[in-house]
């Protein structure tokens, strides 16, 4: 008794040994590899967002840099010291005035 199926070309195709091979290699470069596609895109993933932190601390990096440049100039450093740490002089008095919803971070 001979297979029915045996010329027909779908079967002709399934029982080629490359094609079971290249189905083999398709499905561990997917799923089983330590490189496989998904791997690679967790990683890419990271890879980005990685990138944005570094342009986010670049441009702090130069912001900071220009604050610093400001601050070499002592009526800036005063002034940062009154605006930041609320500083004052022995003969001035300072207050502080809050309105309720106000849309300034606190800090």
């Amino acid at each position: 008794m001979t297979n029915p199926y045996k010329e027909k070309a779908w079967f002709k195709f399934l029982s080629n040994k490359y094609i079971w091979s290249l189905l083999f290699f398709i499905v561990w470069m997917l799923f089983l590899d330590n490189y496989s596609y998904f791997d690679h895109r967790v990683l890419d993933n990271q890879i980005e967002e990685l990138e944005d932190n570094k342009t986010y601390y670049q441009d702090e990096i130069k912001k900071d840099e220009a604050q610093i440049k400001q601050l070499k100039n002592p009526d800036q450093v005063e002034k940062y010291a009154r605006e930041k740490y609320y500083m004052k002089k022995d003969s001035e008095d300072i207050y502080i005035v809050e309105f309720e919803g106000d849309t300034i971070e606190k800090k």
